[in-house]
């Protein structure tokens, strides 16, 4: 089958659009007519090659679609079922996995092709990758069974789409892995589409008081929308003592959701005693952060946060219901709709920060 898909050949240069192979499923894997993406900051990162991924790679993992064909062992999905595809597929064998815990699989290559078979996606003899076993950013999909789950047909697949990623991850951070707890006090440092995220589960949980940080006076104004109750402009004031001064005393919960050590370092300086900082956003492999260690007396802590701690068969189903009911709203943050050839301009709107998320749309 052959579709046009978005291949990222160099960093630092643009994508292009392209006519790629993809072959027929195998037993257990899945083939999905794509009907929107999302366009993540993670893809953006790569593109300037603060994440490494193979290439050439076809961008994309926060996908939405209508299932086409599956494998003869698969059960979880059936033609014509609409689904969303998430990075976080699991083997379902390994300890993380049996354990409750199949975010952290540490066996997903049980999911991929095997050497000696066809490759997923190529062109022509040259072997394509799927970024993040994905490639969303694609006219059709082949993936993995356990990488997408089934979801009722009344949500709109370009909102739908945002919990693949953004949502999964923002709103899994403040639910599930930090468990932000009701009349508390949280300190979100970054208002992008994943720290709206996390200002949404942060409302969702029932904290008090929810305080957005970030450089661009225009995203703070969006996270008021969402449920943000206080805003700082780090241009203006010193993030680190107006959360303090804010809070009387220091935030219960902060989340880093840019990428940047210096962020981490003050989401942990802004808490209170007891606090937990989370750090969400993709740091730059090779960068550190320097803490002062007397802050760990005061038994303050650091966590990470991998995908949300999602267990994404559960949680999707879970989010698309607080859609329904109004709790989540996902409509507002989709800024921009765009067609699989407005990729590049995504990109630029988003580093320039115009959007909360662009979505491309396939017909």
């Amino acid at each position: 089958m052959k579709i046009k898909a978005a291949v990222m050949r160099e960093v630092n240069r643009p994508v292009s659009i392209e006519d790629v192979d993809v072959a027929a499923p195998g037993p257990d894997e899945v083939l999905v007519k794509t009907v929107a993406c999302g366009v993540c900051h993670s893809d953006l990162h790569t593109v300037h090659g603060g994440i490494a991924a193979p290439l050439p790679t076809v961008l994309g993992h926060e996908p939405a679609g209508i299932v086409l064909e599956v494998g003869e062992r698969v059960r979880n999905v059936a033609p014509g079922d609409h689904v969303i595809a998430c990075t976080s597929m699991f083997c379902g064998a390994c300890p993380q996995c049996v354990q409750g815990w199949p975010h952290l699989c540490t066996d997903r290559g049980a999911c991929r092709r095997g050497e000696g078979e066809a490759p997923r996606l190529s062109r022509g003899s040259e072997l394509i990758h799927p970024y993040a076993d994905l490639a969303g950013f694609a006219e059709a999909m082949l993936l993995h069974s356990r990488a997408v789950v089934k979801i009722d047909k009344d949500i709109p697949l370009d909102r739908a789409a945002l919990v693949g990623c953004a949502v999964t991850t923002g709103v899994g951070a403040a639910l599930n892995s930090a468990q932000v707890t009701p009349g508390s006090t949280v300190a979100v440092f970054g208002a992008g589409g994943v720290g709206i995220s996390v200002i949404q589960g942060a409302r969702i949980a029932g904290a008090r008081q929810i305080i957005a940080i970030d450089l661009n006076d225009a995203k703070l104004a969006t996270a008021l929308k969402f449920g943000a109750t206080d805003t700082i402009n780090p241009a203006n004031a010193d993030p680190v003592k107006t959360v303090k001064k804010m809070t009387r005393g220091g935030a219960d919960f902060a989340f880093e959701v840019v990428g940047l050590p210096k962020l981490l370092e003050q989401a942990f300086y802004c808490l209170a005693p007891r606090g937990t900082a989370v750090l969400v956003g993709a740091i730059a492999s090779g960068q550190s952060v320097t803490l002062n260690p007397g802050h760990f007396f005061q038994e303050k802590r650091i966590i990470g946060c991998m995908m949300g701690s999602n267990r994404f068969t559960v949680d999707a189903p879970h989010y698309l219901d607080l859609y329904r009911q109004g709790r989540l709203d996902l409509d507002s943050m989709v800024t921009r709709t765009a067609p699989l050839e407005g990729l590049n301009e995504a990109f630029r709107a988003m580093e320039a920060g115009e959007v909360t998320r662009t979505v491309l749309t396939f017909n």
